[in-house]
């Protein structure tokens, strides 16, 4: 089978170019719309005051319309009296003043005598509590100029001025057609059964986004990898729309057919892109309308969506497209990245000290999770080979700074229960956040070593002592003062496939020849209870297959235990549980919470404590089984 190369390689800054021609292909119509759903629409003309605003001189207080003239003099000392329905009118707010009065008098400062007298104790001043008739708006200003987007506050505006329906651009119609053989439609999978191919969300997402842009998604059905059908859809869709999306089929795989098809009826512009994720992208013209090929990973596709699609609409629509605001970052390790390409790296941020922290998140553009839990964007440019550790860098904010600033950084050993302490905090103690990254108890110390998180999460033995945490903290922070606090006790054992097909006892039974394990990564708190484990039996790992293979938490090792890719792995009971899977325990363990104690006075980490002391916190995480909370929350050191 015939595979695509990339012949049309440009640099992003030329697919820029090239897309910003390919807008002009695009002529928006007009059409008119009622005011009250003119919310995000723009402008297709100026739009000019029918009427003022007031319409009418109007009472701004409840109280008497009178002329100012006719209330010199009057003081406290000496009050005037006028005369109701001549002198003086009564009125309510925002109703028109009587032909002749120019001035109100708040009631409470009116006496009235009898129903024909009234008495008041000071003057008024012409047009005292008064909207004159144009206050606001004039009849014939101009009320907004022509490319202007409607927001909340311009439909009261726009009403107020007279407009009952204004003219606006047409929305762009974009259609996206998501192609593959190896997708499902999100509604025709049963969830009962195994899942065979992967659910279409790229589509959906991209449909959002372009409803966010202000343009308008035609979703077509999956089409599945055929060069006639993806041929035929496009061909008896293109009328109507204004630009074409084609999810997956632009990269160099033999069924990536989409450069074909665009040549066929069209031309191809660009075909791969000098950036990650994104590479793949395609930009082309089909008949007379811009298509862009956009990756089938998620990452790739959204990343390609906003420095190529979300440019066109801005430019066609003729709106400014705002910048994410930028913050200084540091980054908390060395990132290498590929010279010639722009690299668009998701992290994590939190302020620890006087200093931003930026963690990355995986960097593969099928992790859609890199996105939703990143904080921010780092762009590495594409004549750098990465960043080095604290260089100073500026990161793209995709949440609000408020809520990085309001961040808890914790670093260290993964553990379930974290996700229990995180949605606490969010549920309970807003606005504070847990972000946590799982690089092993090791490194959660190094962390706290080098001033980069508020919190290590760590269950190290020490062989020799059979003693957890105290050895290494003294050992790694000296000179740095802490406090431990123990968050939990939890069983560690295999975790082996539902009903144990393989008859797996212990750990011994990991040097027969059938069985494939799957390891946690050098510094885990559970590599180290392994490795003491295996050395207690006198094993030499090197006899047990996959040893070598290494995942960073334990519902990794679950999951690959569950998929059948290997038979056995060493993690918590928890773990197990939530993959249906069996546990035989191998040792029980404590895992605590180590905190510098010049943060402990925070308000974050105070709450944070608290959150974790609490009874909610104990209740939900004995419903997970496999911890023993009688020690949660208790100062150890």
């Amino acid at each position: 089978m015939k595979r695509n190369i990339y012949l049309k390689k440009k640099s992003l800054d030329e697919a820029k170019g090239i897309a910003s021609n390919l807008a002009d292909l695009i002529r928006l119509g007009a059409e008119k719309i009622p005011v009250i759903r003119a919310l995000g629409r723009v402008t297709a003309e100026p739009l000019f005051a029918k009427i003022s605003s007031p319409p009418f001189h109007c009472a701004a207080m409840d109280g008497i319309a009178v002329t100012a003239e006719s209330t010199y003099g009057a003081t406290e000392d000496s009050s005037r009296v006028l005369t109701v329905g001549e002198e003086a009118f009564f009125v309510n707010t925002g109703h028109p003043v009587p032909p002749g009065m120019n001035a109100v008098i708040m009631i409470e400062e009116v006496h009235q005598i009898d129903p024909e007298r009234v008495e008041i104790m000071g003057a008024a001043h012409p047009w005292q509590h008064v909207r004159a008739i144009g206050e606001d708006i004039v009849a014939t200003e101009m009320v907004f100029p022509e490319n202007h987007k409607i927001t909340s506050y311009d439909i009261g505006a726009l009403l107020a001025s007279g407009h009952q329906e204004i003219c606006v651009k047409k929305k762009p119609k974009v259609l996206i057609l998501p192609t593959g053989s190896e997708l499902i439609e999100p509604d025709e999978v049963n969830l009962s059964e195994p899942i065979s191919k992967i659910i279409e969300s790229n589509s959906y997402v991209l449909s959002h986004l372009i409803f966010e842009d202000g343009g308008e998604p035609v979703r077509h059905p999956i089409v599945k990898d055929d060069f006639q059908k993806i041929r035929e859809a496009l061909l008896s869709n293109h009328e109507g729309v204004d630009l074409i999306l084609i999810i997956a089929g632009s990269s160099a795989g033999s069924e990536d057919y989409s450069r074909s098809i665009v040549e066929e009826s069209g031309e191809v512009y660009a075909h791969g892109i000098s950036m990650m994720p994104g590479k793949p992208t395609l930009l082309g013209r089909f008949k007379d309308r811009p298509i862009i090929g956009i990756p089938g990973y998620p990452v790739s596709a959204i990343m390609a969506y906003e420095e190529l699609v979300k440019p066109i609409l801005y430019q066609v629509i003729h709106l400014f497209r705002l910048e994410r605001p930028r913050i200084k970052v540091f980054p908390t390790r060395k990132i290498p990245s590929k010279l010639g390409t722009e690299e668009f790296l998701r992290v994590k941020a939190g302020k620890v000290g006087e200093k931003i922290y930026a963690s990355p998140l995986p960097r593969g553009s099928g992790i859609i999770t890199s996105l939703t839990k990143a904080d921010g964007i780092i762009r590495i440019p594409s004549l750098s080979e990465g960043l080095a550790e604290n260089q100073e860098i500026e990161m793209e904010l995709l949440r609000p700074l408020e809520e990085i600033l309001n961040t808890v950084v914790m670093v260290g050993s993964h553990d379930l229960t974290l996700d229990i302490l995180a949605n606490l905090l969010g549920k309970y103690y807003p606005p504070v956040f847990l972000s946590s990254h799982s690089v092993g108890s090791l490194g959660g110390i190094l962390a706290l070593k080098n001033g980069i998180c508020h919190i290590a999460g760590l269950h190290l033995l020490d062989p020799d002592t059979g003693e957890y945490n105290f050895s290494y903290i003294r050992n790694y922070l000296k000179g740095i003062e802490v406090k431990i606090f123990s968050l939990v006790d939890r069983e560690q054992g295999l975790i082996v496939q539902r009903k144990n097909p393989k008859g797996l006892k212990g750990l011994v039974d990991l040097l027969q020849e059938d069985i494939s394990f799957i390891n946690r990564q050098k510094g885990s708190g559970t590599r180290i209870l392994l490795d003491h484990e295996l050395r207690g039996l006198s094993i030499d790992p090197g006899q047990i297959k996959g040893y070598e293979k290494e995942e960073f938490t334990h519902m990794a090792v679950a999951s690959l235990v569950s998929s059948g890719i290997a038979d056995a792995g060493l993690g918590i009971l928890p773990a197990a549980r939530a993959m249906n899977l069996d546990f035989i325990p191998v040792a029980k363990e404590r895992y605590d919470l180590v905190i510098p104690s010049i943060h402990v006075g925070d308000e974050k980490i105070r709450k944070v404590i608290e959150a974790v002391r609490s009874k909610k916190f104990k209740e939900e995480v004995l419903r997970m089984g496999g911890y023993d909370v009688s020690r949660t929350g208790e100062e150890l050191l």
